[in-house]
């Protein structure tokens, strides 16, 4: 069964027939060819398909295509600013090291923008909660959390 869906995807109006058993994760990235999104465990585990939708943060392996109708919908690709420039966290991730192989990355840095947008200030064990929703397979977390940390303070001290 099918069904049309209506939705904004980066700041652009969509509108797509999707199947009802579709995920989001694959209309992004099969219907829009938004590979940022990337699909790891499909079982929302990993965090490397997070998305923000409507202001909060979702693995978009486990969220229905259909749910998506009517929300706003914000993907790695929709972080860049109008002229091609790096988003604060971006900046951050490799200012600090923060990638290695790069598969987890669009998942932490949605994250990330989450966090910043919250406006909120986090103990770092706090930020270390808020990301454990993601596995990387390669570093430490270390570089990634300091990324976040200094993406968070430099956002919050130009308000």
């Amino acid at each position: 069964m099918k069904t049309l869906i209506k939705c904004t995807i980066n700041g652009k109006q969509t509108e797509t027939v999707v199947d009802v058993r579709a995920s989001l994760a694959d209309l992004l990235r099969g219907e829009y060819r938004l590979t940022g999104v990337k699909k790891g465990c499909e079982v929302g585990e990993c965090g490397a398909c997070n998305v923000i939708i409507d202001g909060e943060c979702y693995n978009s392996c486990i969220y229905l295509a259909v749910w998506a109708d009517g929300k706003n919908i914000r993907t790695v690709e929709g972080l860049m600013g109008p002229n091609g420039e790096l988003s604060e966290i971006q900046q951050a991730f490799i200012d600090e090291a923060a990638v290695q192989c790069g598969f987890c990355t669009p998942g932490f840095l949605m994250t990330a923008q989450n966090i910043i947008e919250s406006k909120k200030h986090y103990t770092r064990d706090e930020l270390r909660k808020e990301l454990s929703g993601h596995l990387c397979r390669c570093t430490g977390y270390e570089n990634i959390l300091n990324a976040v940390e200094k993406a968070v303070e430099k956002t919050l001290a130009k308000e």
